[in-house]
């Protein structure tokens, strides 16, 4: 098991839970998860490195913090729990809302991120995501946007409404039921609803953030952009005209939630990745 620790940066509490040593792998999850996202991929990782996998701002165990969910307030949050914890370069992991701020993170500092890999999510409005978006962004993003609305309706069918994310997130197969049990208790309550839907309502700022980013720098890292179901290859082709050394992977039969769905495929991608020099 890991072991958890506070880290106070930019202005919040995050908790973080960190296992082994090595050249450090920074983990961003995405809504609805907590760290416990990556709770089947953290020991093998561990083996070479020092894995370190926070609550984002305002999840699970993490400040709920009034605002700062667009990913630049976020970049600032990663930037100093490495800082706190005398890393100066690190890989990068991350999954749906994780991985804008993954991709900018990566776009802005080139010296803190050794590689990055990002799965699952879009790195904003960047080009290339058309045919995903053909039939409008999934349904769940505008009832998310609302200010205040998804919070109110959901209050105490939190644990039903994220049991649909859970299932359709690993094609009907589920999660274990203490990952779910986490997930749920992190995601119960007015305030963590708010907290977790401020992450979509931050949206159009985070993209105009990531374009801003793009059109003055590129990723100059060595790349690879994971996907599944839904996403598909949409975030490879968002990330190929602005990486120098992009490879792209897609999983099959395998739902959205990548790291739990899928766990040894993913380490079969990320092993040798994350091993090269």
């Amino acid at each position: 098991m890991p072991r958890l620790r506070r880290i106070g940066s930019n202005g919040i509490e995050v908790t973080v839970a960190i296992a082994g040593t090595g050249p450090a792998v920074l983990l961003l999850h995405g809504i609805p998860h907590t760290w416990r996202l990556w709770s089947e991929i953290i020991g093998p990782l561990a083996e070479r490195h020092r894995v370190i996998a926070p609550d984002l701002r305002g999840l699970g165990d993490s400040t709920r913090a009034a605002d700062g969910y667009d990913a630049s307030t976020l970049v600032t949050d990663a930037e100093g729990i490495l800082d706190a914890l005398g890393e100066t370069e690190a890989d990068v992991v991350a999954i749906d809302a994780g991985t804008p701020v993954a991709v900018l993170l990566a776009l802005r500092r080139p010296d803190l991120v050794r590689r990055l890999v990002v799965m699952e999510s879009l790195a904003g409005s960047l080009p290339g995501a058309e045919d995903f978006l053909a039939g409008g962004p999934p349904w769940w993003f505008g009832f998310h946007a609302v200010p205040g609305l998804a919070e109110t309706v959901l209050i105490g069918h939190e644990a039903e409404y994220l049991d649909w994310f859970l299932a359709a997130g690993t094609l009907g197969r589920g999660v274990p039921p203490e990952i779910r049990d986490a997930f749920v208790d992190a995601y119960t309550g007015q305030e963590a609803l708010r907290c977790a839907f401020s992450y979509y309502r931050a949206l159009p700022v985070t993209a105009r953030q990531i374009g801003e980013a793009a059109a003055g720098s590129r990723l100059t890292m060595p790349t690879m952009a994971i996907g599944a179901h839904p996403v598909g290859r949409a975030l490879e082709r968002q990330l190929r005209p602005v990486a120098d050394d992009l490879t792209g992977h897609l999983i099959e039969d395998c739902g959205h939630i990548i790291p739990l769905d899928r766990p040894a495929e993913l380490l079969r991608l990320l092993t040798p990745f994350l091993a090269v020099p």
